[in-house]
């Protein structure tokens, strides 16, 4: 396959399992193309928009970062993990029979608007130029400075406990998942995100995607229909 000399960007579908930097390499190796990168990572557990940075698009990763994202997720409720999402160790578990589904709602409303979080040490964030995820490996637990957030709307979709659906519009940096933790300690309870689908990144959307296992089959011409000049992203 000829090596695509191309700068901009592609919005890809990515799978539960696979990291923000698998599905760069995928790109990077299949289409030969010298820089990828991407805006806006997305954990193994999630799926959904993740915006994909080809060519000199790659300078505009922090521009691109900076926008409002929309998730659906689920939480469950009970447990709590290092990672503070399904995928992690369990460090404990609590009983939920207690909490009502009339809980649940007035919880909801104490989590929007402009919140301060303190990131979970298995995070790809820095302490001393080691990633956190790293020193939680070796068993270290380091201060971690609190981040604002800002939480536009949480909103149930179904409440079927222990799991809760909800939809969420957040700011650049927000961590859903120490979110749920959060609202789990709320409720008396502990609380994981359990799954996480991003739909929206900026201006790009689920309807703009394309999916691994359609990447892993087209063309290059077909490739270059799908590349978007790279421009900013919205952040509204």
């Amino acid at each position: 396959m000829i090596a695509l000399q191309r700068n901009g960007i592609l919005v890809v579908d990515k799978e539960e399992g696979w990291t923000s930097h698998d599905v760069c390499a995928l790109v990077r190796n299949r289409f030969r193309i010298k820089k990828v990168g991407h805006a806006g990572t997305l954990d193994p557990l999630a799926t959904g928009v993740l915006v994909v940075l080809l060519g000199g698009a790659t300078k505009k990763s922090k521009e691109l970062s900076s926008c409002d994202k929309d998730y659906y997720g689920t939480i469950r409720l009970g447990i709590k993990t290092d990672s503070h999402d399904i995928s992690g160790t369990v460090i404990g578990t609590r009983s939920w029979q207690h909490v009502s589904e009339e809980n649940v709602r007035e919880a909801f409303k104490k989590f929007t608007g402009v919140l301060e979080q303190i990131p979970p040490m298995v995070s790809a964030l820095k302490h001393q130029g080691v990633r956190l995820y790293q020193l939680a490996r070796a068993g270290k637990t380091v201060e971690r400075p609190k981040r604002t957030v800002t939480i536009y709307e949480f909103r149930i979709e179904e409440i079927n406990l222990p799991e809760i659906r909800f939809f969420a519009r957040v700011s650049k940096g927000t961590y859903l998942r120490t979110l749920v933790n959060d609202l789990g300690e709320m409720l008396g309870s502990f609380a994981v995100l359990s799954q996480l689908r991003r739909v929206r990144s900026g201006s790009f959307a689920l309807d703009d995607a394309v999916r691994i296992e359609e990447l892993k089959k087209l063309s290059s011409e077909r490739l270059i229909s799908l590349i978007r000049d790279p421009v900013p992203a919205s952040v509204g």
